[in-house]
């Protein structure tokens, strides 16, 4: 069995949702959807993991690179806003509830790996579970509440490469729903900063 990763986490902060409206000039948004029979079903679950590994030159500045991933998630998460929410389940409500208030945030995490990128990332290889158990983040749960989601980027200075693992709650969001925001934040990620006109 392969040695588990060392990984060091640099950072961790919460990225809110890139206002959609000057300050001010509307109510701040606030969104309560309720869980269907179907959501339901999977309330009790475990979060799903998922985790995607990216390839980047030697010359690429890392620092850029995670300031461009924490703007664009916050774009991103302006389209899927109920996402920056909590699971809940309030007193006066039959069922559990995804609540979004202003101000409410996901958690990022950034870390850095000394474990060898191109073993973790490579289709041809045969990679023990364990190894990529320190590259996904945890989902903040408590008796109250519990976070709809959960990302963490990790670095991989000697190998050029750097990886982005995300937990989910299966009641807020299933293989597709997840699918279409990864796929968003990479096109958000990709084009931030590109001027329109040229």
């Amino acid at each position: 069995m392969a040695e588990l990763n060392s990984v060091r986490v640099l950072e961790v902060c919460n990225v809110t949702p890139q206002p959609s409206s000057p300050a001010g000039s509307a109510t701040p948004p606030r969104e309560a959807l309720p869980l269907t029979l179907f959501d339901l079903l999977w309330l009790r679950f475990a979060p799903v993991q998922r985790l995607f590994f990216y390839e980047i030159s030697n010359s690429f500045d890392t620092t850029i690179l995670v300031s461009k991933l924490k703007a664009s998630l916050s774009v991103a998460l302006q389209q899927f806003l109920p996402l920056a929410g909590n699971l809940k389940w309030p007193q006066d409500f039959p069922k559990p509830i995804l609540s979004y208030v202003q101000g409410d945030a996901v958690s990022l995490t950034i870390a850095e790996s000394d474990a060898d990128f191109h073993h973790l990332s490579s289709r041809s290889n045969f990679v023990e579970a364990e190894e990529y158990h320190s590259l996904v983040p945890q989902l903040t749960t408590s008796h109250e509440k519990a976070a709809a989601v959960a990302f963490q980027v990790t670095i991989f200075p000697n190998g050029n490469g750097f990886s982005i693992g995300t937990s989910m709650h299966h009641a807020i969001l299933d293989g597709k729903s997840s699918t279409m925001f990864v796929k968003s934040w990479a096109h958000i990620c990709k084009h931030l900063g590109d001027d329109p006109s040229g």
